[in-house]
C-alpha cells in the first residue's frame, strides 16, 4: 500500500506474492492496459517470475469482473464503514479483512458459495494427487 499506483508498487506486490506463495510457472497476470502494466519495467518483473501478461480490451470492464467484484466488496463491506486515521492503520485493517474474513469466511458465488481459501486448498490437494 502506498500513496501512488505506479509500476514500482505493482512490481513490489508481485515480488511479495512470489515470496509468500509459489507462483505457477506460466501463470497469467491479467490487468487493464494502463501504462503501469504495459511498461518495460513491469514486463521484466513478470518475466523474472515466469508469469505471462494478459491485458483486457480497452473500455471492456467484463475482462476484469472478478477483480472489480473484489474491490467492490472491499469498499462496501469494509472501507466505507471505517474512518482510518493513519496509512498504517488502513493497511492493517484491510489486511485483516482480506486474510481473516474475505479469504476464510466470506462465501463467493463464483466458487459455489464457498470461501476462497477452501477452494484453493481443494485445488492444491488435487494438484498434489495429479
Amino acid at each position: 500500500m502506498d500513496d501512488h499506483y505506479q509500476t514500482p508498487l505493482i512490481s513490489r506486490a508481485i515480488r511479495n506474492a512470489a515470496r509468500n506463495r509459489k507462483l505457477a510457472r506460466g501463470a497469467i497476470f491479467h490487468s487493464d492496459r494502463g501504462s503501469n502494466y504495459m511498461s518495460t519495467e513491469f514486463g521484466r518483473t513478470l518475466k523474472e517470475h515466469s508469469l505471462r501478461r494478459s491485458a483486457g480490451r480497452t473500455g471492456i470492464c467484463f475482462d476484469n469482473a472478478m477483480a472489480e467484484s473484489f474491490f467492490g466488496a472491499l469498499k462496501n463491506e469494509r472501507v466505507s464503514r471505517v474512518t482510518y486515521l493513519t496509512r498504517e492503520m488502513t493497511r492493517r485493517d484491510i489486511t485483516r479483512y482480506i486474510e481473516f474474513w474475505y479469504n476464510r469466511k466470506r462465501l463467493h458465488s463464483a466458487v459455489g458459495y464457498r470461501p476462497p481459501r477452501e477452494v484453493h486448498a481443494e485445488y492444491q490437494k488435487l494438484q498434489a494427487v495429479a
